[in-house]
């Protein structure tokens, strides 16, 4: 791996509506959550299209959704809960261009810091971060289930206000 390639195919990026909930709660399920049962469902990813402290993006081929990134946005940090890629259009750049829209959006927020976990063992996963600039902060053993541990990384995008919390929702 090399790094992140631009966008090779037409798509194009935008936020999420009410119906696009189904089709994000299966990529989620089938790209992300595997193993470890359904937690997005369309009603869960649904709540966060409508919450106006959540940013819910899209990258759609045509009218075919290929990508979607979930953000929470607190007082000086975010936290990105999901972001995936449909397997056929990885590595074109599509995840890259979904977080920059989400870090460009934090950085008009004043937000600080962006924080995320992932599955200890997706390596693909940590080389993308690394790669738009997160860092290792810690391991949290059985957050999966109690089955399976993340990693955390952050993102830092400027220096957070003295004495302010730093977490997000």
């Amino acid at each position: 791996m090399t790094g992140i390639a631009d966008v090779s195919v037409s798509a194009t990026f935008e936020l999420a509506t009410e119906t696009d909930a189904l089709a994000i709660a299966r990529m989620s399920r089938d790209l992300i959550e595997t193993g470890l049962g359904w937690s997005w469902t369309a009603a869960r990813v649904l709540r966060s299209i409508g919450d106006p402290e959540v940013l819910v993006l899209v990258a759609r081929e045509g009218r075919r959704l290929i990508g979607f990134a979930i953000m929470d946005f607190g007082e000086e940090a975010a936290h990105l809960a999901l972001l995936a890629v449909d397997t056929t259009h990885r590595r074109l750049g599509i995840g890259r261009r979904l977080f920059d829209w989400l870090k460009e959006s934090a950085l008009t927020a004043g937000i600080a810091v962006v924080k995320l976990e992932l599955r200890a063992g997706n390596v693909d996963a940590q080389h993308f971060y690394r790669c738009l600039g997160f860092e290792e902060t810690g391991w949290s053993v059985g957050y999966y289930r109690r089955r399976e541990t993340a990693l955390r990384m952050a993102l830092r995008l400027r220096q957070p206000t003295a004495g302010s919390p730093h977490s997000a929702r």
